[in-house]
C-alpha cells in the first residue's frame, strides 16, 4: 500500500507499510508458531487476512490548528498533520471527516492548544457501521457544549450519515482521549451493526474491534469451533458489547456475559432482546470478581477477550479451579496470551488462528481454543 503520509515522514504509525502484505502475514504467522510451539497446539490454522486499505471503522483525531483552519490528525515534530486522507479509512469515512472539519469551522469550535492550555475542542471520534456514523466531540469543558447542542439539526442535515452525535467532557490536561461525562444529542443513542446476522450496538465506552470485516470472521470462527459441542452454559468474560457470546449461544443455551463497562452491557442487553433468547444475562461487573463468586457453578465453555494485559495468574488459576470443558481465548497481545497459557496447565490447545486485525503493524489478534485434559 502506498501512503503519502508515511513517504513524507508525517505519520509513521504503520511501521510495516513498506513490507509487501504477504511478508507481513508470513512474519506474524512465524512469530505465532514459534511462540506457541512449547504449548504443542494440535492445529495452527492458516491466518485470516484483512483488506490492505480502507479497513478501519474508527478515527480518533486530535483537533489542531485554528478555528479558521482546523486540522484533524496528529502532531509530528511540532507540526500539525491533517490525516483526513489516511488510506486506512474508507472513502465514505474520509468524506465524512472533510465535512466534520468544515463543521468545526462553521460552528466556531476553538481547537485546544496544548502548549497554551487554551481552547475547547480536543478530539473528535468518528465510528462507522455500514453507511452510518457516530460522531463524538471531546471538549475541555461544558463551555461550547451549547454550540453543538443547538446546532444538532443543522449538523445532521449537512452530514446525513450521522446517526449518533454526542459531546464528551475531558477536563484533564493529559494524554487522555475522553472523559466520563457524555451528553448524547440525537434521538438515536447507539450505532447499530449486524455481523453474521447478529445485531450489535456501539456507544460511548463500548469496545468494538476496529476492523469490522476481520471481526466478523473472528466471531464466526469461534461459533464454528463450538458448534459441534453439546453446551448448556457459557460464560463470556470481558464480553464488551457481547460479540463472542451472542455468536456462540442459542435459545437452549444459558449465557452469562460480564463486562465492567455499563454502556457496553446496555448494548449487549439490547442485542439479546432483539435476538429473543430468554436464557441470556449480561451484567456490569469485574470479570475476576464474578468468576470468584460463581466458582461453585460449572460452565461448559468460558469465552475470554481480555485487555492487552491478559488474564493474569489469579484469574487463570480460578479458571482451572472452575474447570470448564473448553476455553476460547481471543487475545490482542501474544506475550500476555503465552504468559496466561503457562498457568493453564490442565488444558491443551486444540486450535490456534491468527486474525490480521491490524495490517501494516506487528500487532495481531489470536484466537485459541483450549480443552480440559485433567
Amino acid at each position: 500500500m502506498i501512503c503519502n503520509y508515511y513517504e513524507s515522514k508525517k505519520c509513521l504509525s504503520c511501521q510495516w507499510i513498506k513490507k509487501p502484505y504477504n511478508e507481513q502475514i508470513n512474519a506474524k504467522q512465524a512469530k505465532l508458531s514459534q511462540q506457541l510451539l512449547p504449548y504443542q497446539p494440535q492445529s495452527i490454522l492458516q491466518p485470516i487476512r484483512s483488506a490492505e486499505s480502507a479497513f478501519r471503522n474508527k478515527a480518533k483525531m486530535a483537533v489542531l490548528g485554528t478555528v479558521e483552519k482546523p486540522i484533524l490528525g496528529i502532531m509530528t515534530n511540532g507540526e500539525p498533520i491533517d490525516l483526513c486522507d489516511c488510506p486506512l479509512y474508507s472513502t465514505s469515512m474520509r468524506f465524512t471527516l472533510y465535512k466534520v472539519r468544515k463543521l468545526i469551522k462553521k460552528l466556531a469550535l476553538v481547537p485546544y492548544n496544548i502548549g497554551k492550555k487554551k481552547g475547547e475542542l480536543k478530539f473528535i471520534i468518528l465510528t462507522q457501521a455500514d453507511d452510518q456514523f457516530m460522531l463524538r466531540f471531546v471538549l475541555r469543558s461544558d463551555k461550547e457544549h451549547y454550540k453543538i447542542a443547538n446546532s444538532i439539526a443543522y449538523i445532521q442535515q449537512n452530514i446525513t450519515q450521522l446517526a449518533v452525535v454526542s459531546v464528551n467532557i475531558q477536563p484533564e490536561h493529559a494524554a487522555i482521549v475522553e472523559g466520563s461525562l457524555e451528553f448524547i444529542l440525537t434521538k438515536q443513542r447507539r450505532l447499530a451493526i449486524r455481523l453474521n446476522n447478529v445485531p450489535l450496538f456501539m456507544q460511548k465506552g463500548s469496545f468494538f474491534q476496529t476492523n469490522t470485516e476481520v471481526a466478523s470472521l473472528l466471531y464466526a470462527t469461534a461459533r464454528q469451533w463450538l458448534s459441534p459441542l453439546t453446551i448448556s452454559r457459557i460464560w463470556d468474560l470481558f464480553c464488551g458489547v457481547g460479540g463472542f457470546g451472542l455468536h456462540c449461544t442459542n435459545k437452549d443455551t444459558e449465557l452469562v456475559g460480564i463486562e465492567i463497562n455499563p454502556e457496553a452491557i446496555e448494548c449487549a442487553k439490547l442485542s439479546a432482546k432483539l435476538m429473543g433468547y430468554d436464557k441470556i444475562r449480561f451484567a456490569s461487573l469485574d470479570a475476576s470478581q464474578f468468576a470468584f463468586e460463581k466458582s461453585t457453578l460449572k460452565a461448559d465453555v468460558i469465552l475470554v477477550n481480555p485487555p492487552r494485559r491478559g488474564l493474569g495468574k489469579t484469574l487463570t488459576n480460578y479458571l482451572q479451579h472452575i474447570s470448564p470443558n473448553y476455553i476460547v481465548y481471543s487475545s490482542c497481545n501474544l506475550d500476555s496470551l503465552t504468559a496466561d497459557l503457562t498457568y493453564l496447565t490442565h488444558y491443551k490447545i486444540l486450535y490456534v488462528q491468527l486474525f490480521d486485525m491490524f495490517p501494516h503493524t506487528d500487532h495481531m489478534e489470536v484466537l485459541v481454543m483450549l480443552q480440559l485434559t485433567t
